[in-house]
């Protein structure tokens, strides 16, 4: 079994896969002051509730975009299953996808194992919009080559901002109002907050596609979601037209499946 940990800004996403099934998927919010002990007493239980024992676990991979919770999951990996886990973006892990930036140690570990995953399930050219802590729109080319993207703040950061910047205004959920117009403040910033996001990414995905096809006019270039907030979006945003929840944690289990 494979142990596919992605460590975000806002949670730590831990996958158990067997073969090419996914198995099991928890979610722990993150910490830079979490001990690998800490992660395994909540891991081992979790894993014991779905009867998987710990030492079934053969192998590991991690990508993360939090430099300080590296440490205790690697130790977590040689401590308690007994094994070196793969570091997405390490010298020496193939990902198989060439990336055409002038720096490509500045991209996201996540970002490129979603292209990974985009590429080998659906194909390219692709837009990968992803509705994390910031909402990300990364452009796969044909032959699955990472072309760059857009980082823009994500839904949940938007509406704290907003609510701790502004004295009176409350902290709200992110929901599709019942009218765009709001008739009172907390419609007012949902509407503001839900149809704001619709409007940035139909304009940016526009752009995108405009200025990608003009080098590759006989291209379609097609638009993938994930992320919590994708199905929220999904129904009012025509451009999309996949979404994958797990898409992360496939391409996790893709670039494993390369380096053993």
């Amino acid at each position: 079994m494979l142990l596919a940990i992605d460590a975000g800004n806002t949670n730590i996403v831990f996958a158990i896969h067997e073969g090419l099934e996914l198995r099991h998927k928890w979610r722990i919010s993150s910490s830079s002051s979490r001990t690998a002990d800490e992660y395994m007493v909540w891991l081992t239980q979790l894993m014991l509730l779905e009867n998987i024992s710990p030492k079934k676990i053969t192998g590991a991979i991690i990508a993360t975009v939090v430099p300080q919770a590296l440490f205790p999951l690697q130790l977590l990996c040689r401590r308690y299953f007994d094994c070196t886990a793969l570091v997405v973006g390490e010298d020496g892990v193939d990902l198989g996808l060439e990336i055409k930036l002038d720096n490509p140690k500045e991209v996201g570990a996540d970002r490129l194992v979603n292209a990974v995953a985009a590429h080998k399930k659906y194909g390219g050219p692709m837009i990968v919009i992803d509705f994390g802590t910031a909402t990300t729109f990364d452009v796969i080319d044909n032959d699955g080559a990472y072309c760059g993207g857009i980082i823009s703040p994500g839904v949940n950061l938007s509406v704290e901002a907003l609510h701790m910047a502004a004295a009176k205004l409350p902290r709200v959920a992110v929901e599709k109002p019942a009218k765009i117009i709001g008739t009172g403040t907390v419609s007012a910033m949902q509407s503001g907050i839900f149809w704001g996001y619709v409007g940035l990414v139909e304009g940016l995905v526009r752009r995108i596609k405009h200025e990608f096809l003009q080098q590759h006019p006989d291209q379609i270039m097609r638009v993938l979601a994930t992320g919590g907030l994708a199905p929220l979006f999904n129904d009012e945003i025509d451009e999309i037209e996949i979404v994958d929840q797990e898409l992360t944690t496939y391409g996790l289990f893709e670039i494993y499946s390369r380096n053993i």
